[in-house]
């Protein structure tokens, strides 16, 4: 299957609604995101306001966060110190949750390194189905990091979820299956592909945002779109 007909699938507007992804010339957000992901989180809500406000549609994405960081950094792209960590996974978090008004653990949620499959693969197949992908994942992020659910274990998706109107049985039987994994694959590799390094990325008509806090400059483009980009960096030298 190719890109195309995966973009196709997995679209969805604020209000819910399914539509064709070449239907229509309205501009396009395409969110590359992991189910456990504290900044889709944190800025996720903000997301969906901007695309209600400028009438744009948005595609989720759901990839395998790691394999991306993997390709994307090297060798070293877990070896943190742990200033960083507890800078960059804790203070900006608590931060960034008290700025955008969401509640938030003060910990790393106890299941963070489990499996993603299945929660991934749950929105991608709520997205294959029509259903409100935008609510449905936000129920899920937030269940992770104000909640401290187990995206892995199929009752906690149960119980994350149960206050939307949503078929949780038919979206768990298929969220494993090999149609809605194969997707899964095809988002990961395409983010490896197009440069992503990390959860959330956005993609506002092919042009690449890192990261929540730049949800500031991708809605500025809508009014000031920004020029074409010609900042490169030289090569090093090798040693």
């Amino acid at each position: 299957m190719d890109a195309e007909c995966l973009y196709c699938q997995t679209v969805s507007e604020s209000c819910g609604k399914r539509l064709d992804y070449w239907s229509s010339p309205l501009s396009t957000i395409e969110y590359f995101y992991s189910a456990h992901s504290a900044y889709a989180y944190l800025g996720h809500q903000r997301l969906l306001e901007i695309c209600k406000a400028r009438g744009c549609k948005l595609v989720h994405r759901p990839f395998d966060l790691y394999p991306v960081i993997d390709a994307a950094r090297g060798a070293q792209s877990r070896s943190f110190s742990a200033h960083y960590i507890d800078y960059f996974f804790g203070r900006e978090i608590t931060r960034w949750a008290q700025y955008r008004e969401l509640e938030v653990l003060n910990h790393r949620p106890t299941h963070h390194d489990h499996s993603l499959k299945l929660s991934n693969g749950f929105l991608i197949a709520a997205a294959e189905d029509g259903v409100d992908v935008d609510a449905l994942s936000f129920a899920l992020l937030q269940g992770h990091w104000r909640d401290d659910i187990d995206l892995a274990d199929p009752d906690h998706l149960r119980r994350a979820t149960v206050h939307l109107a949503v078929d949780s049985e038919r979206l768990l039987q298929r969220a494993e299956s090999a149609e809605v994994q194969a997707i899964h694959d095809q988002n990961t590799q395409e983010a490896i592909a197009r440069g992503v390094f990390g959860s959330p990325t956005y993609f506002l008509d092919g042009d690449m945002y890192y990261g929540q806090d730049h949800l500031e400059l991708l809605d500025h483009a809508f009014d000031h779109p920004y020029g074409a980009h010609s900042f490169y960096n030289p090569p090093r030298p090798s040693t």
